[in-house]
């Protein structure tokens, strides 16, 4: 539906001359309200070294919906996701494979380099990086592109790239690479949605880990980490309904593996 959202817009404004709707997920507006990404409001804030109140209040609302919900915005709107999951199911035609082995060639904390690296060179420059080359906002640019000029611009190679680095690791870039996802998981760190693990119905299968994206063991609780954009595949994976999404009481202490005294305890600890 994300993606449908992004082809229709410059299609409602060029064939129907339809305006109360413009712009992509990086910078949308809806009328008189604007929808802007974090990442790219902080860097046009640091460059521009002034706050700017339109800007402020169209970020507040990712970062509102990042706070209760955590990283959804990578798993349900991004356009690199849904790529990647056309990809996935292209692959899927040529293997009998249910599942891709999970190969993970770097540490997960390299997410957040990537996302400080990326503010120290904006910082250097002087030039809001992300704004221009972010690769989901390319996307909604290219689309616009081929609608309004019938053209695609160069940076659409970035896109590919990008796609195509799925090919050595499941969501590569959104792994590793992604500075608005290092974002969007700081702010979501402490989110009210969740995803509990009942490890008294848990038989360990496995089953899971296998699904992940992102290569997170739902079992060592790593569903609570900042990683965790609450896709809900292993929830649907789970054959004993162990897996569930549930509102956090944020006041409730956390065990060492991220677990609150909400879920149930292993029968055998």
């Amino acid at each position: 539906m994300a993606f449908c959202l992004l082809l229709l817009v410059p299609i409602l404004n060029k064939y129907l001359h339809i305006s109360f709707i413009q712009g992509w997920f990086q910078s949308l507006s809806i009328g008189h309200l604007w929808f802007v990404s974090p990442l790219e409001g902080m860097e046009s804030i640091l460059t521009s070294k002034k706050l700017y109140g339109p800007l402020l209040i169209g970020m507040a609302w990712p970062v509102l919906l990042a706070s209760l919900l955590g990283r959804v915005y990578c798993s349900w709107i991004c356009p690199i996701s849904f790529l990647s999951d056309i990809l996935d199911r292209c692959l899927g035609l040529f293997t009998r494979k249910r599942f891709r082995r999970q190969h993970s060639p770097l540490p997960k904390k390299t997410l957040w380099y990537a996302l400080l690296g990326e503010i120290i060179l904006t910082l250097v420059i002087g030039t809001p990086i992300f704004v221009f080359l972010s690769p989901p906002g390319l996307v909604g640019r290219e689309i616009m592109m081929i609608t309004l000029f019938h053209t695609v611009a160069i940076e659409g190679l970035i896109v590919i790239a990008v796609v195509l680095l799925h090919l050595v690791s499941q969501r590569f870039f959104c792994r590793y690479l992604c500075p608005l996802g290092a974002l969007l998981g700081i702010i979501g760190a402490k989110r009210r949605l969740a995803i509990s693990t009942d490890m008294g119905k848990c038989i360990e299968c496995g089953t899971c880990k296998k699904v992940c994206p992102l290569g997170l063991d739902p079992i060592k609780q790593e569903c609570f980490s900042a990683y965790c954009w609450n896709c809900g595949k292993c929830v649907d994976s789970c054959k004993v309904s162990a897996l569930m999404f549930k509102w956090r009481d944020i006041s409730l202490p956390e065990y060492p593996g991220g677990q609150t005294n909400q879920t149930t305890p292993h029968p055998n600890t």
